[in-house]
């Protein structure tokens, strides 16, 4: 490996919100810290949408909450509905008004989030962001690791005394460091589609974020500036590639709310859900944050929340380490906090509303909803259901660890 060409306390694969996040909390606390990005730019693609409460309280001071209200949808309930018929269980967010300034969720395209985070790293002379820059190789030793980044001038290496994975799904940095990633793939493929169509007007009591079940079916909604996102979980008898025909779409959104014209699709494409996590959150002087750790069904919106969560308990590790004297077991506690939450509050639960939202019996699904009914009626068994739900109950499990 070439000598490095630069050094820096932190080095980070992967620009995403997870890991632009960290390298802000990192900058603004003293750490220098450089982020390696393989895509040209911030993607502005179908990923995550919703922000929970007790995220937006903990990016506040970073100054770019108010921001993503701005730019986003305030939800102030959310609700899992029968259709047609439209009765439903609806989860009202204020009794959370005592435990976060933001008792709410909110729709925002994640990309608004990177957006945001990459304006403020720019000011920030601590840090530096590359684009365009695949992190190819890893090497660690006792002291530091290096890492070659292709560039179009060619393989470049960089050395620091740490760093973070924070690079997806398909995280090289993982690979690189041997860590598994155990787990598993659903059996079906959900389908994707934005829409302009004004979904409120024909739905009466639409919530801005909807789960429905349908014959045979479920479908979720969830709305966005501008436009409706529809999550279609298709026919087990056709491909995905028959699916995904003009024809098919337009058949799934009629069932939605029948259009007498033609739906006017923005975009649409296939994804595959997994539940997969790390044995450990680090390795040596390597970390993991994000998809790059974790990994769970987009039901019940909790897998970008919890990858900043993730940014600001390794944040405070790496300056406990760097500038505070911890040792480097400091990680282990990162670990503690983190991966604990991840496999038995995000994972479980993203788990069980998956199983719930797929179930087909129609005598079943008329106990569940009967039993949701009778949680949203209990201002105490709402308030409970909701802290977890929401994801305070996790946050507040992960600092209790010590």
């Amino acid at each position: 490996m070439t000598s490095p060409r630069s050094e820096s306390e932190v080095i980070i694969s992967g620009g995403g919100p997870v890991g632009l996040c960290l390298a802000l909390l990192l900058a603004r606390s003293g750490v220098s810290v450089q982020v390696f990005e393989a895509e040209p730019a911030i993607s502005e693609d179908l990923r995550a949408s919703t922000f929970h409460p007790p995220t937006l309280d903990m990016l506040e001071p970073l100054g770019v909450s108010a921001e993503l209200v701005s730019r986003g949808l305030i939800c102030p309930d959310w609700q899992i509905r029968l259709h047609p018929s439209g009765e439903r269980a609806v989860f009202d967010l204020s009794v959370l008004e005592r435990d976060t300034k933001h008792p709410y969720r909110l729709q925002c395209e994640q990309w608004k989030l990177s957006q945001s985070l990459f304006a403020r790293l720019e000011q920030e002379p601590l840090a530096q962001v590359h684009f365009s820059s695949p992190v190819t190789s890893v090497e660690q030793n006792e002291s530091g690791v290096t890492i070659q980044v292709e560039t179009q001038q060619g393989l470049v290496a960089h050395r620091a005394k740490y760093l973070v994975g924070a690079d997806g799904a398909r995280s090289f940095v993982r690979k690189a460091a041997g860590m598994t990633f155990e787990g598993e793939t659903y059996p079906e493929t959900t389908l994707l589609v934005t829409t302009l169509f004004p979904f409120e007007d024909h739905l009466e009591g639409l919530s801005n974020v909807t789960y429905c079940w349908k014959d045979d079916g479920n479908f979720s909604l969830l709305k966005v500036p501008g436009r409706w996102r529809v999550s279609i979980y298709p026919r087990e008898d056709l491909s995905i590639e028959e699916q995904l025909s003009e024809a098919l779409i337009e058949a799934s959104l009629q069932i939605v709310a029948p259009n007498p014209a033609r739906y006017e699709i923005i975009e649409k494409r296939p994804y595959r859900v997994h539940q997969r996590i790390v044995n450990q959150y680090h390795c040596g002087r390597v970390a993991l944050a994000g998809d790059a750790a974790h990994l769970n069904s987009p039901s019940g919106g909790m897998g970008l929340n919890g990858g900043i969560h993730d940014a600001f308990e390794l944040a405070s590790a790496l300056n406990d380490i760097l500038h505070n004297g911890a040792s480097e077991k400091r990680l282990d506690l990162y670990d503690r906090r983190r991966r604990p939450v991840a496999r038995d509050q995000i994972i479980a639960q993203a788990d069980r509303n998956r199983a719930r939202m797929r179930e087909k019996d129609p005598a079943r699904r008329r106990e569940m909803l009967t039993e949701l009914q009778a949680i949203t009626n209990d201002l105490q068994r709402l308030y409970d259901y909701l802290l977890k739900s929401s994801m305070i109950e996790g946050i507040r499990q992960a600092e209790a660890v010590t």
